[in-house]
């Protein structure tokens, strides 16, 4: 009785604290993210106060969080936007994946730490997180911009991505054969190819069998859905993200737009438990020493993410703005990016690595959401500026003319 009183204190405590916290963004006019992580870093391992009987708790409502940001998603979308924009934005795919994975090879490779380190660190620089930049763009309201299809693309192609990445990772991390390694990326591709024909080819059957006109069962329904799916495709080592992101597109009509409606608030709860737990599991004691090269590994991959969003999104022929909005909004890494770096500190390659990489995803998933929303602004400042520096033809005078005569303003004075 008494741990589940403390238990009850604990997690209410976090759910106000939250509340505040999302209040004070709210009035702020800024994304709440940040400040959940560093709530969450302050009362967690090596914190301020560390939590005790409702860690566990937090840590299931993390995984859920991340589930529903990416089915709330995918409601977004049909089947054949899926389809459409995977046909158009791969190459945005390769682009992103060489830009983004070659920093963190190179930066392995210069702390001396070996190839399959190199390996780890390439994926964790790579994959920006789905669940952040889902909840910036329902932040900012950007879900019906035209550059949020190109964002959402190149997510969708990562998370994809993962289901070849993964099994290779874990094959060497465990150092197994060739044919071990190979069972294990046929299993995995196989599962992702299943998830994909299902929502594209038999999706209006799923919301025939989802669709009720009693919420209570709608959501009962939806919920169990695609928690099950998740499951599944986390259990085959293909990301709950992605079964969870195929679930929502392979709704559609007045399904989706129900099912959007009642799970919304249950996404921004679970939601923040994420950001929560993602701080509560790092201590601030391991930072310091390797702080100064996370941060250059930071601005690096900040700048080729933006490269990408920019590349992508021009290739769409989105506009200008939406270019630079494209671009900032990808930067932010969290996730996916811990659980490349924990499946190498659990498999013992480098001790250093899992420090590098926690400070590297604090200081993006912070940076993340000011370089989503600043980023357009930002350039735009600075093309105006370099305007300025560019004298005007109007400007340029000569001896026999004024300013003022040039303008039209008067006589030219005397002849």
């Amino acid at each position: 009785m008494h741990s589940s009183a403390i238990f009850l204190i604990e997690f209410g405590a976090i759910i106000l604290g939250l509340g505040l916290l999302g209040r004070l963004a709210g009035r702020l006019r800024f994304s709440p993210i940040p400040l959940y992580l560093l709530a969450g870093l302050a009362f967690g391992e090596g914190g301020l106060l560390p939590l005790g009987t409702s860690e566990e708790f937090v840590a299931i409502g993390a995984e859920i969080g991340v589930i529903l940001l990416l089915l709330m998603l995918g409601l977004e979308y049909t089947a054949s936007d899926l389809v459409s924009n995977l046909k158009t934005q791969y190459p945005a795919g390769l682009v992103d994946a060489a830009l983004n994975a070659l920093p963190g090879a190179a930066m392995a490779l210069l702390l001396g730490w070996g190839p399959v380190a190199a390996v780890v660190l390439a994926g964790v620089t790579w994959i920006s997180s789905s669940g952040v930049i889902a909840k910036v763009l329902g932040d900012l309201g950007r879900l019906g911009n035209r550059e949020t299809p190109v964002i959402l693309s190149i997510l969708v192609l990562e998370d994809l991505s993962m289901a070849v990445y993964l099994p290779i990772l874990t094959a060497l991390l465990a150092g197994a054969g060739l044919a071990a390694g190979s069972l294990t990326l046929a299993i995995a591709l196989g599962m992702a190819g299943v998830v994909l024909l299902l929502a594209v080819r038999y999706g209006r059957h799923i919301s025939r069998f989802v669709s009720s006109d009693d919420s209570e069962k709608l959501l009962l329904v939806v919920l169990g859905l695609t928690l099950l799916v998740a499951g599944i495709a986390q259990q085959l080592q293909v990301s709950a993200a992605v079964g969870a992101f195929l679930v929502g597109i392979a709704l559609s009509g007045e399904v989706a737009e129900g099912a959007h409606n009642l799970l919304a608030p249950l996404r921004d709860l679970f939601a923040a438990v994420f950001f929560v737990f993602f701080g509560l599991h790092t201590d601030p004691a391991s930072i310091p020493p390797v702080l100064l090269p996370a941060l250059a590994l930071a601005v690096v991959t900040a700048a080729t993410k933006i490269a990408t969003g920019y590349w992508a999104a021009k290739r769409a022929g989105v506009g200008l703005k939406g270019r630079w909005r494209a671009g900032g909004t990808l930067v932010a890494r969290g996730e996916f990016s811990i659980v490349i770096a924990g499946l190498a500190v659990t498999a013992g390659i480098e001790p250093s690595l899992g420090p590098l990489a926690t400070a590297y995803v604090l200081i993006l998933v912070v940076l993340g959401p000011l370089t989503a929303r600043f980023t357009e602004p930002a350039a735009a400042w600075i093309a105006r500026r370099r305007d300025l520096s560019v004298p005007r033809p109007a400007e340029v005078t000569t001896p026999d003319e004024s300013p003022k005569a040039i303008q039209g303003n008067g006589p030219a004075g005397p002849v």
